[in-house]
This record gives structure tokens, C-alpha cells and sequence, in this order.
């Protein structure tokens, strides 16, 4: 007989305490539960993680660059005058201004003419004033369905090129700007080429969009600046920008 046995026979075996039973149930059920939630926050946990390992990734390089170009553009300086100078297919140069009233003069070889008749800006198309292009918002998400709503039925290929062309055809607030180019980061059909240079040996980086039309359109931007060097569509036309932005020089006028 063991020390245990013993001490049975002299004392009896011991009566649990009236509520024992149920704190020892309660423990039992207590650890299921935190078995059954362990495995349950397996799913959440896994989502979690891959949450974070997903936001500490680094963007990849072309969405960087447009996202630097953005920063940029948002703070683009202001001017009595919104001017694009460019040339054409390597030759034929031509300059915009426009004022905040709508007032515009173009030159094409140095001879300057006030337009007048129709705007002198269009996205796919259709004619823009200067008060529809100020009115755009400078949220990039809002920017994109805006856009999107202002194309013709069957023309959804050219987002991408209607985005583009806020960046330097037409007088865009600074941030608008700046929503163009996060818009455009987020667009999967346009593609980063790597760096470039222009026809005038100006580096940047190079990013190319499809139009509905099949051909391949490539630009050139600088991200340190904002501004689009070129523009260049496959076997066509080119346009090299000179200078695009506002300005308090305006036209020399006769």
C-alpha cells in the first residue's frame, strides 16, 4: 500500500467542492473554444499577413516614376497664360496660348493668329473648353471615371491617351495634373519601355499605350519636371514638346 492509499483509508477520498465540477467543465470548454478559434484565425491571420507583405513591396519601377512625375506636377507654377510649343514630325513647329477667359492665339513658323470658331482643345474628338478642363477634379479615381464618362460610346482604348493628353496638350491645374499622372500609374495597358531619349537627346522614360487603331503610342517624360518630352506613334507622326505650361509671357502680337 502506497503513502496515498493510506491516507484514503484513514481520512476517506475527498468530496470535490460543490462547484468544481462546473469550473472544471467550464476549463474544458474554455480550451476547445480557444482551439477552435486558433483555428479559425488561421484565414484572417494568412490575409493579414499577405496585407502587409503586399504594402511593404515596393511599387514597381514605372508606377514609381509616374507617381514622381506626379509629385512634381503638383506643384507646377501658376501664369497669366497656358503655352505649348512643339514641332512637328521633326519640321513644322507651332505654339499655343490661351488665356484663363478662353482667349487663344496660335503661331505655326513665327506668324501668330487669334482663334476663333472652335476650342482649341478636343479629347477624342469632341471639343473642350478651357472652363470644362479647369472644372476636372484632382482626385485621381474621380479623374479616371470623369474622363471615362466624357468619351464616345466604343472609344474605352482611349483612356490612356485622353489621360495623356491632360499632362501637356491642355492647360490642366497643377493638380490635375498631378491626378493624370496617378491615374495613368494605374492603368494595366500602359506599359514602361525604360529610359530614353528624344529625337532632341533629352533623357527620360519611356511609356507606350495601344490605340483603338492598333498603333503603338510612346511618350517620353521627364519625372523630375512632369513635363512630356514627346510623343511618338509607331511608323507615324511625332511631336516633340519644346516647352508645355503656364506662362506670363504671352504671344507677340502685331
Amino acid at each position: 500500500m502506497d503513502d496515498l492509499e493510506l491516507v484514503r483509508d484513514l481520512y476517506g477520498r475527498p468530496r470535490p467542492g460543490p462547484h468544481a465540477q462546473d469550473r472544471v467543465w467550464r476549463r474544458v470548454v474554455a480550451r476547445r473554444r480557444r482551439r477552435r478559434l486558433s483555428w479559425l484565425m488561421i484565414p484572417a491571420v494568412a490575409a493579414t499577413l499577405a496585407l502587409v507583405f503586399a504594402m511593404t513591396q515596393p511599387p514597381a519601377p514605372g508606377k514609381s516614376i509616374l507617381l514622381a512625375a506626379a509629385s512634381s506636377a503638383a506643384s507646377g507654377p501658376a501664369g497669366t497664360y497656358w503655352h505649348v510649343k512643339k514641332l512637328h514630325d521633326g519640321g513644322r513647329e507651332t505654339e499655343l496660348w490661351v488665356t484663363r477667359q478662353g482667349q487663344a492665339w496660335t503661331a505655326e513658323q513665327g506668324r501668330v493668329s487669334r482663334v476663333t470658331g472652335r476650342s482649341p482643345f478636343s479629347m477624342a474628338g469632341r471639343d473642350l473648353t478651357f472652363q470644362q478642363i479647369q472644372s476636372l477634379p484632382a482626385e485621381a479615381g474621380a479623374l479616371r471615371e470623369r474622363v471615362a464618362a466624357m468619351l464616345p460610346a466604343g472609344s474605352e482604348g482611349l483612356l490612356a491617351d485622353a489621360l495623356s493628353g491632360l499632362l501637356w496638350t491642355k492647360p490642366s491645374a497643377p493638380a490635375v495634373r498631378a491626378a493624370a499622372y496617378r491615374a495613368i500609374a494605374e492603368l494595366p495597358e500602359v506599359r514602361y519601355l525604360g529610359a530614353r531619349t528624344d529625337a532632341r537627346g533629352r533623357a527620360g522614360e519611356a511609356f507606350s499605350y495601344d490605340l483603338p487603331s492598333g498603333v503603338q503610342r510612346t511618350l517620353i517624360i521627364d519625372p523630375d519636371t512632369s513635363q512630356v518630352l514627346s510623343s511618338t506613334d509607331a511608323g507615324g507622326r511625332s511631336e516633340i514638346v519644346l516647352d508645355a505650361g503656364w506662362t506670363d509671357r504671352g504671344p507677340a502680337l502685331p
